[in-house]
């Protein structure tokens, strides 16, 4: 059996994951960064987009995380999302509405902190949107 490393994707609601892997794929703020077996140990902030769970030489599972942090070590790789679930859960039209209200959002806030709000929701709704059609690894 080849060598693996341990991944957690926890979310404030639930961990959903918690397994041995042989890569994790994540959507670093920095760009999306891949954590196998003996990685060197680091800390990321996420970005908004989808983390790819391989095993096997084939992506397992593919989850939505809104943003969050990532730490990397040799043995493990931990997902703190501030919100996650499975792509497959994503809904086109539920999203486009989710689009259209925080971009009205945006152009409606009253103040900077408002409107930083409505842009992150814009945000996360265009990468909701784009983990839609992105294709599988």
């Amino acid at each position: 059996m080849a060598e693996q490393i341990q991944f957690e994707l926890v979310s404030p609601e639930r961990l959903l994951l918690s397994r041995p892997v042989d890569m994790v794929v994540v959507p670093g703020a920095e760009g999306d960064f891949g954590a196998m077996p003996q990685h060197a140990p680091f800390i990321s902030s996420l970005r908004p987009g989808v983390v790819a769970v391989f095993e096997n030489g084939q992506v397992t599972e593919r989850l939505f995380v809104a943003g969050g942090f990532a730490e990397v070590t040799p043995e493990r790789c931990t997902v703190l999302a501030e919100q996650a679930f499975p792509v497959g859960e994503l809904n086109r039209e539920r999203i486009e509405t989710e689009l259209r209200n925080a971009r009205d959002d945006v152009v409606e806030a009253k103040d900077d902190a408002e409107r930083r709000e409505a842009e992150r929701r814009v945000a996360v709704a265009e990468a909701k949107m784009e983990a839609l059609g992105t294709p599988i690894y």
